[in-house]
């Protein structure tokens, strides 16, 4: 598989996985890279922090295991450098979700940057930065206040 293809499959896998509500496998992609909100200046570096993260953040529904949320990731701008096994993407990402109380909507809208690293061969994250543009209702999604969310 090519580089593009495979950080490609990275920006996938990562909506895949948090659709899933499989966070243990979510943070495990970032095992070695950081994932920062530039807006509130956090970030939040392995895949025990990120784990944490996301279980502290993120409403899952008991009949599903899951979010009742489709993440989906567009206009991936991805460029590598071969040489240094290193490699950036910028992609938009929108948020679906439906649950028995909120009918089929977008709930959040925004940017991922983000940067690659290649390690034994293999492409992984090395950081990716969360520019939220536009949102709704996230009461079904968060488990916190959505009004802390600062525009980027």
């Amino acid at each position: 598989m090519d580089s593009y293809r495979a950080i490609e499959n990275l920006l996938y896998r990562y909506a895949e996985l948090i659709d899933l509500g499989d966070l243990p496998a979510l943070a495990a992609l970032f095992e070695h890279a950081e994932i920062l909100a530039p807006a509130d200046g956090n970030g939040t570096r392995g895949s025990a922090a990120v784990l944490k993260m996301y279980q502290d953040s993120t409403r899952l529904y008991p009949e599903t295991g899951t979010p009742r949320t489709k993440h989906v990731t567009t206009n991936a701008i991805i460029e590598v450098d071969e040489a240094a096994g290193t490699g950036t993407a910028r992609s938009y990402f929108t948020v679906f979700q439906q649950t028995g109380e909120l009918p089929l909507q977008p709930i959040i809208s925004g940017r991922y940057h983000d940067s690659f690293e290649r390690a034994d061969g293999a492409w992984r994250f090395r950081t990716r930065r969360m520019f939220v543009d536009l949102w709704g209702d996230l009461s079904k999604h968060l488990l916190f206040d959505a009004d802390t969310i600062k525009p980027q």
